[in-house]
């Protein structure tokens, strides 16, 4: 809820409202001198986005309840996997924030456009994060196991492809995953990895 949001970015003062029994620093409080990484800033609600403008150009504040003006000096780096534009357009988005924040953009590649070696190296780094975590001995992808994630499109990116291998390790019966250790449904195989090269996997 955008109350909730806010109490958490900015903060709130005593009896600012039921249970706010003394003064809380926010996140943007916290950051004062520091770097702030706001994620999924496009899920922002509009009435806390002039908000948040106002202490990324006039660098203060108010907290929730108060009429003081806080002072920060705080970095943002916001991440977001919408399309801000589309978001502006449809008036979901503050056209002033949006180019507020845009002063260097950096876009990140989804995982089915990284290919075929990015992807392995992220699935061996989540087969060594899970096989710790398990307690289990797994330290191998057949390559059987490769062809397959590298051929599913990941539409719920890097995170799907955590959740899959977490799930692998804990499916495997011994020191390697394979493709049928893969919570992946046929249905959703098929696609491909663009620009990914298999041929190291044959």
């Amino acid at each position: 809820p955008a109350t909730l949001i806010e109490n958490e970015l900015f903060g709130h003062e005593k009896g600012a409202y039921t249970g706010a029994e003394k003064q809380t620093a926010g996140k943007v409080e916290a950051a004062d001198g520091g770097t702030l990484f706001f994620d999924e800033i496009g899920e922002l609600p509009l009435s806390l986005q002039a908000k948040m403008l106002r202490v990324m150009q006039d660098k203060e504040f108010e907290r929730v309840g108060g009429t003081k003006v806080q002072k920060v000096d705080v970095r943002i780096l916001a991440a977001t996997n919408r399309n801000l534009e589309d978001l502006v357009a449809r008036g979901e988005f503050r056209e002033d924030l949006y180019y507020r924040i845009r002063v260097v953009s950096i876009h990140m590649p989804t995982l089915r456009e990284r290919g075929g070696d990015d992807l392995e190296r992220l699935a061996y780094h989540f087969l060594s994060q899970f096989a710790r975590r398990h307690g289990k001995n797994v330290d191998r992808i057949s390559d059987a196991a490769m062809r397959k994630l590298a051929s599913y499109p990941w539409p719920g990116n890097i995170r799907e492809l955590e959740n899959c291998i977490e799930g692998a390790v804990v499916m495997s019966s011994d020191e390697l995953v394979d493709a049928g250790d893969l919570p992946l449904t046929g249905a959703t195989l098929g696609g491909s990895v663009q620009g990914a090269d298999l041929s190291n996997l044959s």
